[in-house]
Protein backbone atom coordinates (compact mmCIF):
# COMPACT_ATOMS: atom_id res chain seq x y z
CA UNK A 1 0.00 0.00 0.00
CA UNK A 2 1.35 3.46 -1.30
CA UNK A 3 1.67 6.27 1.64
CA UNK A 4 -0.26 8.72 -0.26
CA UNK A 5 -3.13 5.55 0.07
CA UNK A 6 -2.85 4.95 3.99
CA UNK A 7 -3.16 9.07 4.43
CA UNK A 8 -6.29 8.40 2.30
CA UNK A 9 -7.04 5.66 3.68
CA UNK A 10 -6.88 7.79 7.37
CA UNK A 11 -8.67 10.52 6.29
CA UNK A 12 -11.70 8.28 4.65
CA UNK A 13 -12.21 6.32 8.42
CA UNK A 14 -11.87 9.80 9.93
CA UNK A 15 -14.49 11.40 7.87
CA UNK A 16 -17.06 8.92 8.20
CA UNK A 17 -16.77 8.28 12.17
CA UNK A 18 -17.00 11.87 12.66
CA UNK A 19 -20.33 11.93 9.68
CA UNK A 20 -21.74 8.88 11.66
CA UNK A 21 -21.17 10.37 15.10
CA UNK A 22 -22.72 13.65 14.27
CA UNK A 23 -26.00 12.02 12.75
CA UNK A 24 -26.59 10.20 15.45
CA UNK A 25 -26.55 12.62 17.25
CA UNK A 26 -28.52 14.70 15.05
CA UNK A 27 -31.44 11.69 15.39
CA UNK A 28 -31.35 11.91 19.15
CA UNK A 29 -31.88 16.00 19.18
CA UNK A 30 -34.86 15.66 16.19
CA UNK A 31 -36.76 12.56 18.79
CA UNK A 32 -35.96 15.07 21.31
CA UNK A 33 -36.18 18.34 19.89
CA UNK A 34 -39.23 19.87 20.68
CA UNK A 35 -38.93 19.43 24.38
CA UNK A 36 -35.98 21.27 24.78
CA UNK A 37 -35.90 24.53 23.40
CA UNK A 38 -31.87 25.16 23.60
CA UNK A 39 -31.41 22.33 21.19
CA UNK A 40 -33.21 23.85 18.71
CA UNK A 41 -30.50 26.82 18.06
CA UNK A 42 -28.22 23.53 17.81
CA UNK A 43 -30.10 22.04 14.77
CA UNK A 44 -28.79 24.15 12.53
CA UNK A 45 -24.91 23.59 12.98
CA UNK A 46 -25.36 20.84 13.87
CA UNK A 47 -26.52 19.59 10.29
CA UNK A 48 -24.27 21.71 8.72
CA UNK A 49 -21.08 20.21 10.26
CA UNK A 50 -22.73 16.75 9.28
CA UNK A 51 -23.01 17.59 5.78
CA UNK A 52 -19.65 18.73 5.84
CA UNK A 53 -18.02 15.48 7.37
CA UNK A 54 -20.44 13.22 4.98
CA UNK A 55 -19.34 15.27 1.79
CA UNK A 56 -14.98 15.17 2.97
CA UNK A 57 -16.40 11.02 3.32
CA UNK A 58 -17.47 10.96 -0.29
CA UNK A 59 -14.62 12.91 -1.93
CA UNK A 60 -12.65 10.55 0.32
CA UNK A 61 -14.18 7.62 -0.84
CA UNK A 62 -13.61 8.61 -4.18
CA UNK A 63 -10.14 9.75 -3.85
CA UNK A 64 -9.43 6.59 -2.41
CA UNK A 65 -10.76 4.32 -5.07
CA UNK A 66 -8.94 5.98 -7.80
CA UNK A 67 -5.74 5.62 -5.99
CA UNK A 68 -6.51 1.96 -5.59
CA UNK A 69 -7.27 1.00 -8.90
CA UNK A 70 -4.86 3.39 -10.23
CA UNK A 71 -7.37 5.38 -12.59
CA UNK A 72 -6.24 8.43 -14.49
CA UNK A 73 -8.31 10.66 -12.64
CA UNK A 74 -6.81 10.07 -8.92
CA UNK A 75 -4.79 13.20 -9.38
CA UNK A 76 -7.79 14.97 -9.98
CA UNK A 77 -9.14 13.05 -7.49
CA UNK A 78 -6.52 14.04 -5.16
CA UNK A 79 -6.57 17.58 -5.41
CA UNK A 80 -10.59 17.63 -4.54
CA UNK A 81 -9.84 15.62 -1.51
CA UNK A 82 -6.73 18.15 -0.49
CA UNK A 83 -9.47 20.84 -1.75
CA UNK A 84 -12.17 19.35 0.88
CA UNK A 85 -9.56 19.01 3.79
CA UNK A 86 -8.58 22.68 3.61
CA UNK A 87 -12.10 23.85 3.23
CA UNK A 88 -12.88 21.85 6.18
CA UNK A 89 -10.31 23.01 8.17
CA UNK A 90 -11.00 26.89 7.35
CA UNK A 91 -14.28 26.28 8.26
CA UNK A 92 -13.49 25.11 11.90
CA UNK A 93 -10.47 26.83 12.34
CA UNK A 94 -10.86 29.23 15.76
Amino acid sequence: MRPLMVINGVLLGSSLSIALSLGMVLAVFLIIGTDAPRIASEMRPLTLSMLIFLGMTIISAGSFYTLAVAHRWRRLAQALLWLGFAGTVWYYWP
